[in-house]
């Protein structure tokens, strides 16, 4: 670059904000550097990528290979998911080392990725809009201002409606018992129930032929073989995988504007400003660790956008030193996520689905939903049966279920950890087991967020500290939830249900930390430090009502690297 710029935009984060601003940009003739923290999955650049620090960076898709990315990514459980040493951790590449901590000020359990693709690369998919009343209710942009760019991520990830499974028709049919009717809504203002709009390709028509060969697959479509979360990676070529992480489908895209250049394993740990009477304080630079070597750089660009995530971006401004916000940080939102779960009969299976087990490790992890604006949602998922037991059996904020007393207008059996022999019956059942996630609207509130602690620091900074105390209200409307998600597992026959009562700082809707209208303009643009974008979860305004946030993350994202060329490069290409 000239000038002694490294590039036009710094794109901090290559997650599910991130690798969106970075191909908008791309697209629109500037030249983007992404600095990711963790590793980079089927590039021939890191064979190897948990093993060895392979190369600097990488600018093409041809340096993308689906065979090592089916190498990459396994079936095996502990070896993907375990929160240690898992492949999809919060941690660096090299899994012999520890992952990066975080303080969680009452227990709990942040559900994270670190590498290209982010946290997109273990998530459900699940694509639904805001709810319009959480934006009339908090936002300083309008929702129809939104809509615009919720197409343009529908059309390019595409979003279509999900295909649904036994487990997904177990659900349908218990919602339709309780009195709910079907909606076609995507902008939904009532209670209603349907298929989920995943970011997820359609059918592999290949899929009921005999001879389908699934290693050498080079037909494109979902196989529904229920692998999401571990990593779906069947397809002719990383570009076409079914699941659309941004790993498979931003990142190819960004790739592709010949603008973009990723380099994985960088860790930001500061963000440098300058000052001018223009325009006051401005970004300008960040400082980057190399996690393999411990290597110390700087990168300069015209502008910023950080898109760490919501611990991480606030995080980073604390460690910078960038100006006081009480907002920074702060208002942190989660859904509270909460689990139950039912398990059935054969023969009442056989007479709702002419089969005998409801075999929830097959088709996409959640293919349907119920939403309730002013509630939340919730929705049927199916995993792997190590996951599956986390999430319903081995977790929660009430001790074991034996410790429990549940109450005779409850509309669970028990509530709390199940372990033991009865976990061992439970499991012995997975095959007839409905589970359902609810996602309950939180408010925003100042005293939950991240802070740093002032003491310990660790390779990358003062570590952050997490807090989040559920408000009254706020409980209630997810007992609400839970006791609906509970009903319908009733009405559709459940012979006994089971409530996990999650503890509140288990997190993986993590927003709202950076929001905008508060630590940011309209734009996106942070108030105090000009030239500094943010991109992730953390600038959204709310809890959204208790949909899934990743669309609307990357609508937003969408609009403000429009935002970003109209201000700061008036000449660049238009979309």
């Amino acid at each position: 670059m000239d000038n002694g710029f490294d590039a036009d935009v710094i794109v901090i984060g290559a997650g599910g904000g991130g690798a969106v601003a970075a191909k908008e940009l791309g697209e629109k003739g500037l030249k983007v550097l992404v600095l990711e923290a963790g590793p980079w999955y089927g590039n021939r650049k890191w064979p190897e990528p948990n093993t060895s620090a392979g190369a600097q960076e990488s600018s093409s898709n041809d340096d993308l290979d689906i065979q090592l990315l089916k190498t990459n990514f396994t079936d095996l459980e502990d070896d993907m998911n375990d929160a240690i040493t898992g492949k999809f951790r919060w941690g660096p590449a090299d899994r012999s080392l520890s992952p990066w901590r975080r303080i969680i000020e009452k227990g709990g359990f942040v559900w994270q990725s670190a590498g290209v693709g982010g946290t997109t690369l273990l998530y459900f998919a699940n694509c639904p809009r805001a709810y319009p009343a959480a934006f009339e209710r908090d936002w300083p942009i309008s929702y129809e201002e939104m809509i615009p760019y919720y197409e343009e991520v529908e059309q390019t990830l595409p979003v279509r409606e999900a295909t649904a499974t036994s487990k997904e028709d177990l659900f349908l049919y218990g919602a339709r018992k309780m009195g709910f009717t079907y909606t076609n809504e995507i902008n939904l203002t009532q209670p209603g129930f349907r298929l989920q709009p995943n970011g997820i390709l359609g059918i592999n028509p290949m899929l009921n032929n005999p001879d389908f060969d699934l290693e050498n697959n080079q037909a494109v479509g979902c196989t529904l073989r229920g692998h999401c979360v571990n990593g779906c990676c069947i397809g002719p070529n990383v570009g076409s995988v079914a699941k659309r992480s941004t790993l498979v489908s931003y990142i190819p895209y960004a790739l592709a504007t010949g603008n973009v250049d990723i380099m994985p394993n960088s860790f930001v740990t500061a963000i440098h400003t300058g000052q001018n009477e223009e325009e006051g304080l401005f970004a300008n630079s960040v400082t980057v660790r190399n996690t393999w070597t411990g290597e110390i750089r700087e990168f300069k660009a015209k502008v910023i956008v950080l898109s760490a995530g919501s611990i991480e971006s606030p995080r980073l401004w604390l460690n910078s030193g960038l100006p006081e916000n009480e907002w920074v940080g702060k208002g942190l939102t989660t859904h509270m996520i909460d689990c139950v779960s039912g398990i059935f009969e054969e023969e009442d299976l056989m007479n709702i689905l002419g089969m005998s087990e409801v075999k929830p490790y097959v088709g996409q992890n959640s293919a349907a939903r119920m939403d309730y604006p002013g509630l939340g949602a919730f929705e049927p998922f199916g995993t792997s049966p190590g996951i599956n037991s986390t999430m319903i059996y081995g977790t929660s904020q009430k001790g074991y279920y034996f410790q429990n007393q549940t109450r005779e207008e409850e509309p669970w059996d028990r509530e709390g950890i199940v372990a033991g022999d009865l976990l061992k019956e439970f499991m012995r059942d997975y095959n007839k087991t409905l589970s359902i996630v609810v996602f309950s609207d939180d408010d925003v509130s100042q005293k939950n967020g991240v802070t740093l602690d002032p003491e310990r620091r660790d390779e990358n900074g003062y570590i952050p500290v997490i807090s989040y105390e559920i408000s009254d209200a706020d409980r209630e409307r997810r007992d609400q939830l839970v006791g609906l998600a509970a009903e319908l597992l009733k009405k559709a026959g459940a012979k006994t249900v089971s409530r996990a009562n999650w503890p509140p700082d288990v997190c993986a809707h993590i927003m709202s930390t950076m929001r905008i209208g508060f630590v940011t303009d309209t734009n996106c643009e942070a108030f105090q430090v000009k030239r500094l974008f943010i991109a992730d979860n953390s600038v959204l305004c709310n809890g959204l009502g208790g949909p899934n946030p990743t669309l609307t993350t990357q609508a937003l994202a969408v609009r403000t690297a429009e935002k970003i060329a109209e201000k700061y490069f008036p000449s660049a290409k238009k979309a």
